[in-house]
């Protein structure tokens, strides 16, 4: 068994909990290496970054951001706290139950959100590197992840005014 984890009463969060943590299980049984199953989570959150995003837009009147300081605060003002786009998580509940066996230290379980974030910041023209610099289940105090932004993208459409 490559994770343990330990039963909690079952109610759709922690059903939610149990899938991440089966979904992780599988992961680590189909790819063998933990960096793979890194990169797999990561893509994973990227997909559903954009997606969330792409509803947010759609349903929401918030006008696009134009730069990546305004977005982390209108990202602040609605989901969290910022402080020099470093992300504090105060508590992580897709970790709970979960502890990492010594084989699975490279593992960053939670790489899922790096993803999302990642991908929701794509949707509104950011391409960023978001790498985790603190994770409880590898031993640290505190869940902190560092968002770099690498380059501002244009906007691209996919027809010219003219046709």
């Amino acid at each position: 068994m490559p994770l343990s984890h330990t039963d909690p009463s079952e109610s759709g969060f922690e059903y939610g909990i149990q899938r991440k943590y089966s979904t992780v299980r599988q992961l680590l049984t189909d790819l063998e290496e933990v960096e793979e199953v890194n990169k797999q989570l990561d893509q994973m959150g990227y997909n559903i970054g954009i997606r969330l995003i792409d509803e947010f837009l759609a349903k929401s009147n918030v006008a696009r951001c134009v730069g990546f300081k305004e977005t982390a605060e209108m990202i602040a003002k609605m989901y969290g706290s910022w402080v020099v786009l470093i992300i504090m998580l105060e508590d992580n509940p897709l970790v709970d139950f979960v502890e990492l066996p010594d084989t699975c230290q490279g593992l960053y379980y939670c790489n899922i959100l790096s993803g999302v974030i990642r991908g929701a910041l794509e949707m509104v023209s950011m391409k960023t590197e978001v790498t985790w610099l603190h994770d409880v289940l590898r031993g640290d105090d505190a869940y902190e992840m560092q968002v770099k932004l690498l380059k501002q993208v244009p906007e691209e459409y996919p027809y010219k005014d003219d046709e």
